[in-house]
């Protein structure tokens, strides 16, 4: 990897970085190294390569890294203001932007655009300013720059304007709003936007219908004529079984394993398993999904003490109200499930709420039944990972406003995300199904789900960028 003062042939730009930073009691910082399918992506292309990843300093243990001259090789992290940060990540990026691609305003109250949105805006301008100047300085000559996600949309049209000789490409990590919804924006803000998008070689998408959906918005927004410089791409990130399944048998993964079944029921109980992990994202519509299950102990009563919903619900974005009170009324309805219907040596939701990814792994294990069932989702991964590795197979609830149910609708059983009745209909026909089905299906979906692996994926992207003409 380059050092970060050294000229680079192929950047990514993300507001989170691959590693993050925090102040121990006695001055000193620990550094964490984090996961996902862009950290896996970028390992693909070899630690020689001439490659530098851009990021900004997210909290107090960042910025302290970023003041001693600590970091390493190949990630360059920018102490951007935390104000100007706070107003772009939280008053825009995830107020705003994030809202509107996932559908989610109570829109008789709901977005204003007054004046203290200007005021963020202007701030999420400047921090989208702020990358595209580091990458232009960055970048060696006709280098490939892969922008991420709605907290850098303007970065592809700001940086083209400052270094015509790149290479740009843009990934939409979300689903993207269908033109009337992307139209509660104000005109010139949506206009911006789109225009910042374009300003890449390539924008890029989850699935085809995000991919529609932008340019849909173009057409209507900016003329036909707007698409003329910009390819549009689909690439659907898939799980990394190897490693899934590798991790899944590690001992920490097996001693959660003994915890969750001692959970679900003593010794020798031969109970089904309904798993879900999620964070608790609004779009994610984990209390439809608790109040299905509730519905389907309520109507179906042959499956009280038969059956346990294993929800793992990890808190998100708990500096947000609207994020804090869905939290919470997660963990209201999940007690009043256990509080009306459940006995002695019966608890019909487990539930957890610390993030703890070798429980998750325990319980994808576990699952007999996979509830996924998001209001709306640029892919959702969790829904690809649970059939890997899964023991005996499972039976998928996918909501079809998954980005995910594209590739694995075929072999899920689909829901309506909204459709609490049908819902709890689809568990009871999850939980029926036969075992030779079930497993047919179950091994379906992991081959659909590995079809494009991270490292493939960034590969995928980078390749088709750099053969652009």
């Amino acid at each position: 990897m380059v050092s970060e003062h050294s000229a680079a042939q192929i950047l990514v730009a993300s507001n989170r970085g691959p590693i993050s930073y925090t102040v121990r009691d006695d001055g000193t910082l620990d550094s964490r190294r984090g996961g996902g399918g862009l950290v896996s992506g970028l390992s693909a292309i070899g630690s020689e390569a001439d490659a530098l990843w851009v990021c900004s300093a997210l909290g107090d243990g960042d910025r302290e890294a970023v003041r001693r001259g600590v970091g390493e090789p190949g990630v360059l992290m920018l102490d951007i203001d935390a104000g100007i940060h706070h107003d772009a990540y939280n008053g825009i990026a995830n107020s705003v932007l994030w809202f509107i691609n996932h559908m989610l305003y109570q829109t008789p109250l709901e977005p204003v655009f007054d004046l203290e949105f200007r005021r963020q805006w202007g701030a999420y301008e400047q921090y989208n300013r702020a990358f595209a100047q580091a990458l232009a300085d960055r970048a060696g000559e006709g280098a490939a720059v892969l922008v991420q996600d709605y907290h850098l949309a303007l970065v592809p049209g700001m940086l083209r304007a400052l270094r015509p000789d790149l290479k740009i490409g843009h990934f939409s990590h979300t689903p993207w709003a269908p033109v009337d919804y992307f139209r509660l924006l104000p005109d010139d803000i949506s206009r911006q936007l789109l225009r910042g998008l374009l300003g890449a070689d390539r924008t890029c998408f989850l699935t085809r219908r995000w991919a529609d959906a932008f340019a849909q918005c173009c057409t209507e927004l900016l003329g036909a004529e707007s698409l003329k410089g910009t390819d549009i791409g689909v690439h659907g990130l898939g799980a990394d079984a190897d490693f899934l399944r590798e991790r899944a048998h590690r001992p920490d993964v097996e001693e959660r394993l003994s915890d969750l079944r001692q959970q679900i029921g003593p010794d020798g109980t031969d109970r089904k398993t309904i798993v879900r992990v999620d964070r608790t994202e609004l779009s994610k519509n984990i209390v439809r999904g608790l109040l299905a299950y509730r519905e389907l102990l309520s109507t179906r009563s042959e499956w009280r003490e038969r059956v346990v919903h294993v929800a793992f619900a990890y808190p998100s974005r708990q500096d947000l109200a609207v994020y804090r009170d869905y939290t919470a009324e997660v963990q209201r309805v999940a007690d009043a499930i256990n509080a009306e219907f459940g006995t002695e040596g019966w608890s019909p939701v487990v539930l957890h709420v610390k993030d703890d990814f070798a429980r998750s792994l325990a319980a994808y294990r576990l699952a007999d039944v996979a509830l996924v069932n998001p209001i709306r989702d640029g892919m959702n991964l969790v829904a690809k990972e649970i059939p890997v590795v899964s023991e005996a197979g499972c039976a998928l609830v996918l909501s079809r406003e998954a980005g995910a149910h594209e590739e694995l609708g075929e072999d899920a059983i689909t829901v309506n995300p909204y459709d609490v009745t049908a819902t709890a209909e689809a568990l009871h026909e999850a939980l029926t199904m036969p075992v030779a089905e079930r497993s047919r299906r179950s091994a379906r979906l992991a081959a659909a789900a590995t079809a494009l692996p991270p490292q493939r994926w960034f590969l995928d992207q980078l390749n088709a960028l750099r053969e652009q003409r």
